[in-house]
């Protein structure tokens, strides 16, 4: 049974390693690697995925507006809770994604905005990393949803 149904908010790549965040409007996704021209490849922390609801609540902690590029993730989705999701296969549009575990925030957040990593802090409020299941091209504005049991075949 799948889940509710959320969006492809924001997509950014980190050309290069502690490298500023290109916002872009497509993206390539390669399987095992991640997001075509960002600077982490591999591994198992491919992509970096943020939620809307949770980066509601660092901009509430925070005490005004932040732009969520600041927190260096790759994907700002909205419409889908990703707390407590490890293990889990999060669809975005055609490609799926398998989490990983929860980003934790680190130093380099309080050098974007004083303050940032201690509202980052909370469990989950980082988002989650991922690892690429499928090839394929993702876009803001594609649906996003967790797959259902059948549909996590590797």
């Amino acid at each position: 049974m799948r889940g509710p149904r959320g969006r492809l908010e924001a997509i950014w790549i980190k050309r290069v390693r502690r490298g500023p965040m290109d916002a872009v409007a497509r993206a390539s996704l390669h399987a095992g690697r991640g997001l075509a021209g960002n600077a982490d490849q591999g591994g198992r922390r491919q992509v970096t995925i943020i939620d809307r609801q949770a980066w509601d609540g660092v901009i509430e902690a925070l005490g005004g507006e932040v732009d969520p590029a600041v927190r260096r993730a790759n994907l700002l989705v909205s419409g889908v809770r990703l707390a407590e999701s490890r293990g889990r296969v999060l669809r975005v549009g055609g490609c799926r994604l398998r989490i990983n575990g929860e980003t934790r925030p680190c130093a380099l957040m309080d050098e974007a905005r004083p303050g940032l990593r201690r509202a980052l802090d909370p469990p989950w409020r980082g988002g989650v990393f991922a690892e690429v299941l499928d090839e394929g091209q993702i876009e803001v504005g594609a649906a996003v949803e967790w797959a259902d049991t059948a549909d996590t075949k590797e």
